[in-house]
């Protein structure tokens, strides 16, 4: 004879402080473990969907970001047409030269960071096809105008749309706010280069350049043209490999915030499992009854589980609300995390609780209702009806 199913969701309703009080623990295991996996899942998308798998990085040799390169003029006139870069109807060399400063800037806190300012020209729009201007306008070249990435905007003093930042020996109006798809990009200040290299009195006015090679033709080949080029110690990379170089030492924290959620998700869910098997340790007695009322073992094991089922989908129902309405309130609250990026500059990281770290979750606390309402009904229900009213 079967319990209907009927009697396992009145059984959660008739002992609400104890069905609440499991649903509480299950949700902030689910909060806890979602957080931590969104996280690390925010870090490595920062650090995946940078850069473009169609553009070369050029630099000087033997530097190991474009923050340590310098790059004169001469050498950008002497590579800009070389055959195989792309070009816009007109002919323009889809070739973005870029300078690369990393000024201090007040965060909102009142604390100081490190927030890479990249000097650019109107052609890195083309180049950095990614990168789009979500609020106001491209600055005007050589008028003290900057744009700012999404991370900036939220979390610095006067970074804001049509506010003035300090940097360099200047003020600059912020006129355009833009976005990346996540990318390290929203976490910098973009400025007109041959201003920022006056402003900075460099006399090498580039960092890099960022080139868009033409279809169909060959990366690598190019890559050697230019690095072999006698006139100039340059060294050209796909742009998707300098940023994974860059990522391998903050792999490492991604990797270890993955192992912290292990762990974490592993004590919470011993913990939450525990407070399900005294719910049914507690209900020792009814399950006498039921046995002497006829009810098989197995219909009695199908009834306790399909309640820890409904109670473990209630509580990652309850954890996963409040663990993204949380990520997005830090990061509005914060305007991002910050994470330090190799080149010693700040990286703002939003926080976002995806639907893949949302299913980590929802595996978990299904687990916790498999374990917590399995073995302690299997061990009662294996109790002959006399025994477990006795233990009652």
């Amino acid at each position: 004879m079967a319990l209907p199913l009927s009697y396992s969701l009145r059984s959660l309703f008739a002992r609400k402080l104890r069905t609440g009080l499991t649903v509480a623990v299950i949700a902030l295991v689910v909060v806890a473990v979602s957080l931590i996996l969104g996280l690390a899942s925010s870090l490595r998308r920062t650090l995946v969907s940078s850069g473009d798998a169609r553009n070369l990085l050029v630099m000087r040799k033997g530097s190991d970001n474009d923050g340590s390169s310098q790059l004169t003029l001469q050498s950008l006139q002497d590579i800009r047409f070389f055959e195989g870069i792309a070009r816009t109807a007109s002919g323009e060399p889809l070739l973005s030269p870029e300078l690369v400063m990393q000024p201090f800037f007040r965060t909102k806190g009142g604390g100081r960071e490190n927030v890479l300012v990249r000097g650019v020209e109107p052609i890195v729009l083309r180049v950095h096809e990614g990168v789009k201007i979500v609020a106001g306008r491209m600055f005007n070249p050589s008028s003290g105008e900057v744009i700012v990435g999404r991370g900036v905007a939220g979390r610095y003093v006067g970074a804001q749309l049509g506010d003035e930042l300090e940097f360099g020996r200047g003020r600059w109006r912020v006129v355009g706010i833009f976005e990346a798809g996540g990318s390290s990009f929203e976490s910098e200040v973009w400025a007109d280069a041959r201003q920022l290299a006056n402003d900075a009195k460099r006399t090498m006015p580039y960092s890099s350049f960022r080139l868009r090679v033409q279809d169909g033709a060959d990366m690598d080949a190019l890559a050697r043209r230019i690095g072999d080029d006698p006139r100039h110690a340059l060294e050209a990379q796909r742009e998707v490999e300098y940023y994974a170089e860059l990522g391998k030492s903050s792999f490492q924290i991604y990797v270890l915030v993955v192992f912290v959620a292990l762990f974490a998700g592993i004590g919470a869910m011993l913990g939450a499992t525990n407070t399900l098997y005294a719910a049914v340790q507690a209900r020792v007695a009814e399950i006498g009854t039921l046995r002497a009322l006829g009810f098989s073992r197995a219909s009695i094991l199908r009834s306790f589980l399909v309640e820890s089922l409904v109670t473990a989908g209630l509580g990652f129902a309850l954890g996963a609300v409040i663990a993204t309405a949380l990520a997005a309130g830090v990061s509005a609250a914060l305007g991002g995390i910050s994470w330090g990026a190799q080149t010693f500059t700040t990286n703002v990281i939003q926080l976002r609780v995806g639907s893949s770290d949302l299913a980590v979750s929802l595996g978990l606390a299904l687990a916790i209702g498999v374990i917590g309402g399995f073995f302690p009904a299997r061990s009662a229900a294996n109790l002959r009806p006399i025994e477990a009213l006795r233990k009652a």
